[in-house]
């Protein structure tokens, strides 16, 4: 999840993580934009599995690279946002899960009490 905030402690060999804000499972229909290497303009229509205030966990059928710049766009509140795709997870059948941080967040983008 992008908006992970990783705080590790060496003490009996333990590592703790520390998330900004509360996770929620929900499935929401978002549209990704992104200039690829050539310039050009391209958008797929996705949706997430998992969201915060601060980001989401999105599965796309496309293939991005880690600190790729996208616009992200709520497709069910019309909100859109700058974003970061700041991890890659596994292909799946549906696609490509990223994690994608929103860089100005606001707290209703995602049109739910997180």
């Amino acid at each position: 999840m992008p908006t992970k905030v990783s705080e590790s402690k060496q003490a009996h060999g333990q590592s703790t993580e520390r998330r900004r804000g509360r996770r929620m499972n929900s499935r929401v229909p978002v549209r990704l934009e992104w200039d690829d290497a050539g310039g050009k303009r391209s958008s797929a229509e996705a949706h997430t599995r998992i969201i915060n205030p601060y980001g989401c966990m999105v599965v796309l059928p496309h293939s991005l690279v880690l600190e790729q710049r996208v616009a992200l766009t709520n497709l069910s509140t019309h909100s859109s946002n700058a974003a970061i795709i700041v991890w890659k997870g596994q292909s799946r059948p549906d696609g490509w899960e990223y994690g994608v941080e929103l860089v100005a967040p606001e707290m209703d983008f995602w049109g739910l009490e997180l």
